[in-house]
């Protein structure tokens, strides 16, 4: 890697070590692993190719001074096909640690948690709320693991390399191509969530402001609750953890029926919905950048506190509707403990996953002596939000008279296309999600084109073909198979079996035996995540 100096010098190899100026347009993100693009590999070429034609000492065919950018300016090439920003020792680019960890929690915070209160039915209250303790536990130990991993190499300055690079020095090619593929799994499966929740969305919005505009009320044609804060049990006689289908609507003060057939056939949760979002989203997946979208972040943040205010005012106005029938399942009530909680497990290690991202978000922590600290309260605030929100909707759920069963993968699903707020909250998820599935599909871009063609923009043609595998996986999903709880559960399993559980585990070993302190108990234990992450896999096929 290329030094940064403002003079202009050769280096005992050879090598010039003027600063390299990669511009804007030619760089990915500050980010080691992306690549910058053709030009700027082209100019780096110009650079050294010119440092060997002149002695040290002749600066004539030395880059001019005045082509030099300003330091704040400069990034580091290297010859491998990568680039990031110098960002020098100025610590007003560091962010204290309370602006650490609310990063790591809105990073985090994402799609599971509207899925926590169907993890907690399918696992039984009691075993539940076990479940996603011990599980946050273990998954903190393991970004542990990953955010010290480069500090364990010796006689190599790994001071900039992520996760797939320590996977890379312990286990060669293998670990680079298995680290970014399951990351990749990681990424395709948020965005075919993405799509059918924005589909679910879209359509609930959709159907909320024509019933308005027309003057229709649906509550006699829907299972459920009386009252002003209705719930609703959308598929009372199917099973729980089986497909969604679209039921049937009717609408009770439909002065034209011929009319409400015709809205229903073209107004669609799963035959028309997840149609009618390809014009929207698939232009934007092609635009080059997607800095435009990364403006839009705060809409998460936005978005999950007023999904906590709902559920506060839901439970004030509900109650708690608790029964405890430890192993046998009533009419109203489940099972505290059932054999159906490897479907929480497969949930929370999505819902907890932030390791392909820990090192890059804690760089930037003021005080790195205080990163494991402020990870384990990131942690602790992430798994406090989501014991908040799954066991008050699981609480609150009115049971007599619908069974705790009807708890949808998504909860919103559970509160009629009439409510006021759950219109808002679902408004407000809907433009959130539209401005960060340009960003999923740019990070899965760069790194399959990165990859493949060492460019991460080849050609609109390869992007298009890329951005159609992608779009048609959610279209897919969003029409034969739209429940999110098993799409969660089945891409965190996988990709939390290379990425949380094999990986750190292995890599922990392997450093601790070349240190002469790996003893039997710590070989032991990190045997028991691997084992463990393979069954979280496996037992999802099963459920």
């Amino acid at each position: 890697i290329l030094n940064v100096s403002q003079e202009v010098n050769m280096d005992p190899s050879g090598c010039l070590s003027t600063p390299f100026h990669v511009e804007p347009r030619n760089i990915v993100e500050d980010d080691p692993q992306e690549r910058v693009s053709a030009e700027a590999a082209i100019l780096n070429s110009r650079v050294n190719y010119y440092s060997r034609l002149t002695a040290s000492s002749d600066r004539l065919l030395s880059p001019p001074n005045h082509v030099i950018p300003g330091p704040e300016e400069l990034y580091i090439y290297s010859p491998l096909g990568t680039a990031f920003k110098v960002t020098g020792s100025d610590h007003s680019s560091k962010n204290p640690s309370i602006i650490t960890i609310f990063a790591i929690w809105n990073t985090m915070m994402g799609t599971s948690i509207l899925s926590i209160p169907w993890g907690i039915k399918q696992a039984g209250f009691t075993l539940g709320i076990i479940i996603l303790i011990f599980t946050g536990l273990l998954m903190l130990y393991c970004c542990y693991i990953v955010l010290k991993s480069p500090k364990a190499i010796p006689y190599v300055d790994a001071s900039d390399w992520e996760f797939p690079d320590v996977c890379r020095y312990y286990f060669g090619k293998f670990g680079q191509w298995s680290s970014w593929f399951f990351s990749m799994v990681s990424l395709i499966g948020a965005m075919v969530v993405y799509w059918v929740l924005m589909s679910n969305f879209l359509y609930n919005s959709g159907q909320f402001i024509y019933n308005y505009a027309h003057n229709v009320n649906m509550s006699d044609s829907e299972f459920g609750t009386n009252g002003s804060d209705k719930v609703i049990c959308p598929f009372p006689n199917t099973d729980p953890g089986g497909n969604y289908t679209t039921s049937t609507v009717y609408f009770a003060n439909s002065g034209n029926e011929t009319s409400d057939v015709s809205f229903e056939n073209w107004w669609s949760k799963t035959n028309t919905i997840p149609l009618y979002l390809i014009p929207l989203l698939l232009p934007l997946l092609c635009f080059r950048s997607a800095s435009f979208f990364a403006r839009f972040t705060f809409l998460g943040t936005i978005s999950v506190v007023y999904l906590i205010v709902l559920v506060t005012i839901k439970t004030v106005h509900l109650g708690f509707h608790l029964e405890f029938h430890w192993f046998d399942t009533s009419q109203f009530y489940v099972p505290e403990f059932r054999l159906l909680f490897p479907q929480f497990t497969g949930v929370l290690t999505l819902a907890f996953f932030i390791h392909n991202c820990i090192i890059t978000l804690m760089k930037s922590n003021k005080h790195q002596e205080n990163n494991v600290r402020d990870l384990s309260v990131a942690y602790l605030l992430v798994g406090l939000t989501y014991l908040y929100v799954g066991v008050l909707i699981f609480a609150a759920f009115p049971s007599p008279p619908l069974s705790k069963d009807c708890i949808e993968p998504n909860f919103l699903d559970n509160f009629p296309t009439s409510d006021v707020m759950v219109f808002v909250a679902r408004t407000f998820l809907l433009f959130q999600m539209i401005t960060v599935y340009p960003l999923l599909g740019y990070l899965v871009r760069v790194q399959v084109m990165g990859q493949i063609f060492g460019n991460h923009y080849p050609s609109f043609f390869h992007v298009l073909a890329l951005n159609i595998l992608i779009v048609g996986s959610g279209v897919l999903m969003a029409k034969f198979y739209p429940n999110i709880g098993s799409i969660i559960r089945f891409s965190g399993a996988t990709c939390g079996l290379a990425l949380v559980f094999v990986f750190p585990a292995l890599v922990q070993m392997i450093s601790l035996r070349r240190q002469g302190v790996l003893r039997w108990p710590s070989a032991l234990f990190h045997t028991f995540l691997i084992l463990l992450g393979v069954a979280n896999l496996l037992a999802q096929f099963f459920m």
